[in-house]
């Protein structure tokens, strides 16, 4: 009952998003685990997701009034860099901008099981294609990452696109705006239990909306993302920073809010 309650609470704080979310039994995650030992990491004959038009994007949606705001359009105060000291990144007409080679940033403080809005844009003139294409990345707990791509158009591996969970799972639809328009991400996660020995008691679970659209339903993760790479778990702090990627392209991140579960 209390999970039921936790997730009808997400529901009434993301406008416009009616579906359900999903009980620890998705079937989805049933399917996601069929997919994962059939398919290599970054495969690229593993299908692609289907295609759809979400819509067109909408005013920012308002954080919430018991929210964490990380980011309101004003300064980077809540971000640091990956050594702690200040972030480098722009900030320019309510956005913040990846500035290449400064290094991803990370909040300054940490958290554990959350809801997360953010907005994310790609720079409207295309250059480059596949991974090379306006890539970025949201990570929960500085260690699970939700892809950010311009996967309008632009193929890649399935496993990587955007709204993938990196190098684990697909999402389930493409819901991809055009580049240059405004894009959201709305993550329910909960983070992975550890008994007191270290060993795994319950692994990190997410939920993913984007742009509106259901793309991650309850998808159980097998450990920490990463490149070529599918590492086991290891036991953490259960709390630790949110962090966006420097991938060398001018990705831009705006209204950031989190409510902590």
């Amino acid at each position: 009952m209390k999970e039921i309650l936790r997730f009808a609470v997400v529901l009434l704080v993301i406008p416009g998003i009616m579906v359900a979310l999903a009980s620890k039994d998705s079937p989805q995650s049933a399917a996601q685990k069929a997919d994962l030992e059939k398919w290599a990491i970054h495969d690229l004959d593993r299908p692609l997701p289907p295609v759809v038009d979400p819509g067109p994007a909408g005013q920012p949606v308002a954080a919430p009034s018991d929210a964490v705001v990380l980011f309101d359009g004003k300064d980077l105060s809540s971000w640091e860099d990956g050594k702690g000291g200040p972030a480098k990144w722009k900030v320019e007409g309510g956005t913040m901008e990846v500035v290449a080679k400064t290094g991803s940033i990370r909040t300054k403080k940490g958290f554990g099981d959350c809801q997360l809005h953010i907005d994310w844009a790609t720079p409207s003139a295309v250059s480059g294609e596949g991974q090379e294409r306006s890539n970025s990345g949201v990570f929960l707990m500085d260690i699970y990452e939700v892809q950010v791509l311009d996967s309008y158009d632009n193929r890649t591996y399935a496993d990587g696109q955007a709204a993938a969970i990196y190098g684990q799972y697909p999402p389930l639809v493409n819901a991809s705006r055009k580049p240059g328009e405004w894009q959201t991400y709305d993550i329910v996660f909960h983070r992975p239990r550890f008994g007191a020995d270290g060993n795994l008691v319950e692994p990190a679970r997410m939920t993913v909306f984007h742009n509106g659209v259901l793309v991650q339903d309850n998808a159980v993760l097998t450990g920490p993302t990463a490149h070529k790479a599918r590492p086991p778990y290891k036991a953490q702090a259960d709390r630790l920073p949110i962090s966006l990627q420097d991938h060398g392209n001018p990705v831009r991140y705006r209204n950031i809010w989190l409510r902590e579960l």
